[in-house]
């Protein structure tokens, strides 16, 4: 039987139990709940050591309870994600991160037993499985995340993921085309594309908020295209239609006094009715989609003569390349692509400035050098 005399200090207790080992037990801080030591010692002296390691750590406020970190990973994590506030496309892809590449390795185990060199195991096997290096990043950058909060919790008491290197990785450069490029891209287009492949390239509107402009987004006298929702396509098909993710993204963007031709044709012919209706609708005038506009990308692409390394989203990164070349600054481009943290007001006043019309002026100097032996609109 144990000895049930246990010896008190003036923090925990120490006793000896039959098998002649010695117990330590205190009073946890944190619940109020008496802890054992997560084993027993073989001396009296070795008990009170441990007794003596707790105390400090409760005084210096790095204390955690023994069996803190026994939480099973896996519903941790679910709802780690289901309290983050995150877009639906966003949320999906952490989701599908998560269930796909994390759980699998992690998911059944307590977090405490999530070590760095487990973490580094992990990531090597992901990758020799061919897992691609942005996915492998993502899932990283998302394990890490968890288990930051599970240090605020006071779970651990530091975090695994400590990998140099690991959260990010090296973006190849992607093609740039030329004016001329991209106008061979628009005009094998089908003709209800032809403008978004124009308006891509010069303003630098993504995919997603070029999908949710309206006829009154328009402003045809001063040139300017006003961004105020983005829309995402979810796995299951389902659109979603809101604000952009920061007030960055609430933006006008100009654009080249060449293009007005071109804007007017499309609305006389393809866009949605009244001033709700959609600049940019599918091919049967329902809503666009990636999936009812790609394969026509592709033929255009290869009609055009294109690299096949080339994607929508690389008009974007042209577009940048050449306002860029166009005189603008940093500040300017980052505008003009909606990644400024500025408020939305200083943008909205930055953006009607001299300097952006100056950008659109020689973005359409371009088009009219590449353009010079071909009449608008054609």
């Amino acid at each position: 039987m144990a000895n049930r005399k246990g010896q008190r200090r003036r923090f925990g207790t120490v006793r000896q139990l039959a098998s002649g080992r010695w117990q330590a037990r205190y009073r946890d801080p944190l619940s109020g709940e008496t802890k054992s030591a997560p084993h027993t010692f073989d001396t009296k002296t070795d008990a009170l050591v441990w007794l003596t390691t707790i105390e400090a750590e409760i005084i210096r406020g790095t204390y955690q309870a023994p069996d803190a970190g026994k939480v099973a990973f896996g519903p941790y994590a679910d709802d780690w994600l289901k309290h983050r506030r995150l877009e639906d496309r966003t949320r999906e892809r952490s989701e599908g991160v998560i269930r796909l590449h994390i759980k699998p390795t992690f998911g059944a185990g307590a977090i405490a037993a999530i070590t760095t060199p487990r973490v580094r195991v992990w990531r090597t096997g992901l990758l020799e499985a061919g897992v691609g290096e942005p996915t492998v990043v993502k899932a990283y950058q998302l394990l890490r995340a968890i288990l930051n909060t599970a240090v605020d919790d006071e779970l651990i008491r530091h975090n695994p993921c400590r990998i140099k290197g690991a959260d990010r990785y090296d973006v190849p450069e992607r093609p740039i085309l030329t004016v001329a490029e991209v106008y061979a891209v628009a005009d094998a287009m089908p003709a209800r594309y032809r403008l978004l492949v124009l308006l891509s390239a010069f303003t630098t509107l993504r995919f997603g908020e070029l999908a949710s402009l309206r006829r009154r987004d328009l402003d045809l006298t001063r040139c300017v295209v006003l961004v105020r929702r983005t829309q995402s396509e979810l796995q299951n098909g389902k659109l979603a239609d809101k604000a952009p993710k920061s007030a960055a993204g609430v933006r006008p963007v100009a654009f080249p006094a060449e293009l007005v031709p071109d804007v007017i044709h499309h609305l006389e012919h393809f866009a949605g009715a009244g001033q709700d209706g959609h600049l940019f609708q599918g091919p049967r005038g329902g809503l666009l989609r990636r999936s009812n506009f790609r394969d026509d990308w592709t033929a255009a692409r290869i009609k055009a003569g294109v690299s096949d390394d080339v994607h929508f989203h690389d008009l974007r990164h042209t577009g940048n390349t050449l306002a860029s070349s166009a005189g603008a600054s940093t500040r300017e481009l980052m505008t003009r692509m909606g990644h400024s943290t500025t408020r939305a007001a200083l943008i909205y006043q930055h953006m009607t400035s001299d300097r952006d019309q100056h950008i659109a002026g020689k973005l359409g100097e371009m088009i009219r050098q590449a353009r010079k032996d071909k009449p608008s609109g054609t």
